[in-house]
């Protein structure tokens, strides 16, 4: 794997906790007070920005920070203005609300002010997103797909992220929403990268360059890896979506787990002695 992460990635499963004593986001916070600057808060995935990145403001003030401000960017040509260009500049971090991650790629990706928070992200700047945030993270994303929890048939739609992590697709509200099956078929199209997936209220937390991640929050990650799989089959008849996979590696990581992201093994944790 061959992650070239300077800042840290905050991946968020979705509907995290915004009420009790919100483990993620204060660890976010946290994390920010490592860097002079602003946290800027991207509202480009949600149809409601002024609502949605107004609460994470007054949640993010709540907790510390010294300075949010909002970055309402919802076409193309807004994303190449200088003003936005600019305040790049300024953030020590750059939080991505949910919503539709398709709308995020297409109204933000390869753009200049893409660009720029790549470089800025290369030089040290926190990234986090949620939900449709957290979609984008990768370099392989999933833009939708049907799951048998409401559906007799998977339709996946695969699309092209932001890419802090090369080798890797991220899937987010994963138990609550039934998403294995989709996250499944992503990887048999795609063996040779590492599905996943984050369940609500819960995170992975990406350090030290992208070697490693750490699980955060209430639930669990779900981890799919096929690169040494031995045998897939994705059947293409009308009747039947099905997929046929064998020799997959599947990890499920609780809170204060660790992965490793090059070796892709569990980072077991150092067992305590008593005198």
């Amino acid at each position: 794997m061959t992650n070239k992460v300077s800042g840290d990635l905050f991946i968020i499963g979705g509907n995290e906790d915004k009420d009790g004593d919100m483990e993620i986001l204060s660890t976010f916070i946290k994390d920010t007070k490592t860097r002079e600057g602003t946290i800027g808060i991207l509202t480009t995935p949600t149809g409601y920005p002024d609502e949605v990145g107004g609460e994470y403001r007054d949640i993010f003030m709540k907790l510390g920070a010294q300075k949010v401000e909002l970055l309402h960017i919802d076409t193309r040509p807004k994303a190449e203005e200088s003003v936005f260009l600019e305040k790049i500049h300024t953030l020590s971090a750059l939080f991505m609300t949910g919503g539709d991650q398709n709308r995020l790629s297409s109204i933000i990706g390869g753009t200049s002010f893409f660009k720029g928070i790549q470089k800025a992200w290369n030089e040290g700047m926190i990234i986090a997103g949620t939900s449709a945030g957290a979609a984008i993270m990768s370099r392989h994303m999933i833009v939708s797909g049907k799951t048998k929890a409401n559906h007799e048939k998977s339709n996946l739609e695969m699309g092209v992220g932001f890419g802090f992590l090369e080798d890797v697709v991220i899937d987010q509200h994963f138990s609550q929403r039934a998403r294995f099956g989709r996250l499944l078929h992503a990887i048999a199209q795609n063996p040779q990268i590492i599905g996943v997936g984050i369940d609500e209220n819960t995170a992975v937390w990406v350090r030290e360059g992208g070697r490693y991640f750490e699980v955060i929050g209430e639930h669990s990650v779900t981890v799919i890896d096929g690169c040494k799989l031995s045998f897939v089959d994705i059947a293409e008849k009308a009747e039947s979506e099905e997929v046929t996979i064998t020799g997959v590696q599947l990890h499920s990581l609780a809170k204060g787990y660790r992965f490793d992201l090059e070796t892709r093994q569990l980072i077991m944790k150092e067992k305590r002695t008593t005198r």
